[in-house]
């Protein structure tokens, strides 16, 4: 093994698909593995913006990268993500559920079935299905890093948050029932992300980062970049000894885990 600390952040020869890869965090993941050397598989719904970012990775940094349009609140979508991913490289090596979402609601007796649905689906359940089979790959293959994104709402309850913190409790969960469920091969980890400045922040308002800068000890919200040391360790060997660990990224916004 080298003894420069720093090369056991790369990625060379790998494969990294990351879900929610278009915009925001995720586009920020890929851009950072693909700098570090590896192929990467940008998937979220919207296949034009995918492919658009596919090009800009290929052009900025030379590595492959595949543009797959996948919606993970659907279980059969997950597996055809997974298969055209093992297709087109043979592999995947870093698995990273970052897509999620949320709704807003006025009076917890006002949602509806649909909408608890939805937010459980696209949050946990395509978590579950694409690590259950890219896990199981990376099982009969040579191993490999799954990252999951949760939120600081899994730990911080909150009534205006409450089924998406459910969701993203339950990625705790997962994250540590697939890392016993894949060792020793498979590492399978979480960052739990506080407020980031990403382009859903611009629907914030002035009173709202203004009262996140005044809590939050670091004073302000995340930039999008902010999020690449924790992923890049993670991904990469840097990481080697850890597994089903929780890691909150927040900027000192909660106490505890």
């Amino acid at each position: 093994m080298s003894t420069n600390p720093t090369d056991q952040f790369r990625l060379d020869g790998k494969v990294a698909l990351v879900t929610g890869g278009s915009r925001g965090l995720g586009k920020e993941m890929i851009h950072a593995f693909a700098r570090v050397g590896a192929d990467v598989v940008i998937s979220s719904r919207k296949q034009d913006a995918c492919d658009a970012l596919a090009k800009e990775v290929e052009n900025e940094t030379g590595q492959r990268a595949l543009a797959i349009g996948a919606h993970v609140a659907d279980w059969n979508a997950m597996d055809a993500l997974a298969a055209k991913a093992l297709d087109h490289f043979g592999r995947v090596d870093v698995l990273v559920n970052n897509a999620g979402m949320s709704l807003l609601y006025d009076d917890i007796r006002n949602v509806t079935e649909e909408h608890y649905d939805k937010v459980m689906d696209v949050n946990l359940k395509g978590t579950f299905r694409l690590s259950a089979v890219l896990g199981g790959a990376m099982m009969d293959g040579d191993g490999g890093s799954i990252v999951n994104v949760s939120s600081i709402a899994a730990s911080q309850a909150s009534p205006i948050e409450m089924i998406y913190g459910a969701a993203k409790a339950g990625m705790h969960s997962l994250t540590k029932s697939f890392a016993r469920a894949f060792a020793p091969k498979v590492r399978v980890n979480c960052i739990m992300p506080g407020p980031f400045m990403t382009d859903i922040s611009k629907a914030w308002s002035p009173a709202m980062i203004e009262g996140l800068n005044r809590t939050i000890p670091l004073g302000r919200g995340g930039e999008p970049d902010e999020i690449v040391g924790a992923a890049l360790y993670f991904a990469s060997d840097a990481s080697r000894y850890t597994t089903g660990s929780i890691l909150k990224v927040d900027g000192g916004a909660i106490y505890g885990n």
